[in-house]
């Protein structure tokens, strides 16, 4: 191993010694080592040989040992067993700019949490915000720093991609000679995450279009440019490719680079079946050579026998079919969004009083809200013992008094799922609430048959209205713990139980395949997005986004309904799963 390895192993014992909690003397002691070694100006293989490194002012026995190990083998068992007893998101926390291997130490003790994501998140919720030597400026840092990170990390979510896809659009819809121009790709079919971003544009000529895309404020690097394409990485961290075709091509460029490759596939096989060749660029039909003009894409599927299918389902999941035989669905729109049934205030970890989300509500035209505080194990998010409930709804109906008929604000929880499946909050609070969220937040690590039974017993609770977050992912940083979904949305379904889909971009949980499982099975939803800040109840149009691609309609989801046909719902639950009335 030559000097510089030897000398990153060294730093990389010292940085995981820091995390350990080690004493200063000791981690001080490799990170000199590795000073040391990368400033030698002797050959290091020829000091181990002749056994010399202690002679080497700041390198003791121990060091010098396990040099000798590196240059000698390679291998170094000490830094292995390092390795294994740290979570190694941690190493990657200490790349946020300000986050040195102190601070990453006490939040990781503090939250239990060990990657880019969960930090992320856990500052999204102001986890950070009450823990010593830290505080808002300290979470806005460390959030700002985590977005540098992710720059160039490959995928995105989507507040960034649909963000820099409608700074794109904007920029060519404005330019001269432009006539259509549309976002497609896995942006225009909510993907839940993107790996780039794509343009279509129909305009009289290409050079003006692609030289304005090229130049863009937020373009870092040209990465490609032709004659109809051009590709860039913009400063936020996503590829961005334009495509620039003539009027009467634009549908079919658009209906191309919307679709999944499987999608696409099914549309070529079913046109080849009509005798018309279907591309990129047109119909054509086979044995005349005669190009079929269509004016959009609706128009393109009324030409292959199907009614228009929406961007989010093109897929491959059986949308082609549904289309040919009349069976797609009216899938629900953000417009139809009545109101929030599970959002957070001051009282636990939000930011905003009951108050001010209620008017940022309001102000959305929405009709009622569900405030869902933390529960009482929940102590790391400021959760609410019994007292501090009671305190909360004298709160609340006072506010709803003021509002009269024209909004109501709904008495909610979110309660934690224990490990053994009980809930912290006994039958006799439980029943004071309009709505009950329940959800995991502690012991992810449980196994399958474990975590299940736990969700399943939860389930059990008559009062439990929602099931929140089921599988408990954060996107791009932690995968769902593990569990059998299936079972889980079984039961929900069967016992009039929704399970939501938490709109936070972080989660998107449930996500869509699974929902549309569900709904199959009669399961109700609710499109919910975990808000903390005022500002954070718009996430639900990214909700909508997964809700869609699941098949989900109107009818399908709570927060869809006017607020009297929702409290009526919830009541016969209740009363059906055999709470006391």
């Amino acid at each position: 191993m030559d000097r510089q390895h030897v000398a990153d192993a060294l730093e990389e014992i010292g940085l995981l010694l820091e995390l350990l909690g080690e004493n200063p003397f000791k981690t001080r002691a490799y990170h000199n080592g590795a000073r040391i070694i990368r400033s030698l100006d002797r050959d290091l293989e020829e000091v181990v040989r002749r056994k010399e490194l202690t002679q080497i002012k700041g390198i003791g026995a121990a060091l010098a040992d396990k040099i000798s190990t590196l240059v000698e083998g390679s291998r170094l068992p000490y830094l292995e067993q390092l390795r294994a007893q740290v979570p190694s998101g941690l190493l990657e926390w200490l790349k946020i700019p300000g986050l040195g291997a102190k601070k990453a130490r006490a939040i990781h003790v503090a939250l239990g949490i060990s990657t880019v994501g969960e930090l992320e998140y856990a500052c999204a919720e102001n986890r950070l915000r009450d823990l010593d030597g830290f505080g808002e400026k300290s979470q806005k840092k460390i959030l700002a720093g985590i977005e540098r990170l992710r720059r160039h990390a490959g995928r995105f979510r989507q507040p960034v991609v649909r963000g820099e896809s409608q700074r794109l659009l904007d920029l060519v819809r404005g330019l001269p000679g432009v006539h259509r121009a549309e976002v497609g790709g896995s942006v225009r079919r909510c993907s839940e995450t993107s790996k780039d971003i794509d343009i279509v544009v129909s305009a009289d000529g290409a050079e003006t279009v692609m030289e304005a895309f090229a130049g863009a404020p937020d373009v870092e690097e040209v990465t490609g440019l032709g004659p109809t394409k051009c590709s860039v990485r913009l400063v936020s961290g996503p590829s961005a490719d334009l495509r620039v075709v003539d009027e009467d091509s634009f549908p079919f460029a658009l209906m191309y680079f919307t679709g999944s490759k499987a999608h696409n596939i099914g549309l070529r096989g079913r046109a080849q079946k009509l005798g018309y060749k279907l591309n990129e660029y047109a119909l054509v039909e086979e044995e005349s050579g005669e190009k079929i003009g269509c004016r959009d894409e609706a128009a393109i599927y009324e030409r292959l026998g199907l009614s228009y299918i929406e961007p989010e389902l093109r897929e491959d999941t059986g949308e082609i079919e549904a289309s040919e035989g009349g069976g797609l669905p009216c899938l629900i729109e953000y417009d139809d969004l009545q109101g929030v049934l599970h959002c957070h205030s001051n009282w636990s970890d939000g930011t905003a009083t009951i108050e001010e989300m209620a008017e940022a509500a309001r102000g959305m035209g929405l009709t009622y809200l569900g405030l869902c505080d933390h529960s009482q194990s929940a102590a790391y998010a400021g959760g609410l013992d019994a007292r501090r409930v009671r305190e909360q709804h004298v709160e609340i109906d006072g506010l709803n008094r003021r509002y009269a008929e024209r909004f109501r604000v709904l008495k909610g929880i979110e309660v934690d799922i224990l490990a053994d499946g009980t809930l912290d909050f006994p039958d006799e609070v439980l029943r004071s609430f309009d709505l009950v969220v329940a959800s995991v937040h502690s012991r992810f690590n449980l196994g399958e048959n474990q975590q299940t039974e736990r969700i399943l017993r939860a389930l059990d609770n008559p009062y439990v209205d929602t099931l929140g977050h089921a599988t408990g992912r954060l996107l791009l940083a932690r995968d769902g713990y593990e569990l059998d979904l299936t079972r889980v949305l079984n039961v929900a379904a069967e016992r009039g139980i929704s399970v939501e889909v938490n709109a936070h971009p972080s989660r998107l949980d449930l996500d869509w395949r699974s929902l549309r499982y569900g709904l199959n099975k009669g399961m109700k939803t609710s499109i919910n997005p975990d808000a903390h800040a005022t500002d954070g109840l718009r996430d639900m149009k990214y909700g909508i986004g997964v809700a869609r691609k699941g098949w989900c309609t109107k009818d399908d989801v709570l927060n869809a309904w006017p607020l009297e046909r929702l409290l009526e719902h919830l009541r016969h639950r209740r009363r059906d799963a055999g709470a006391e009335s």
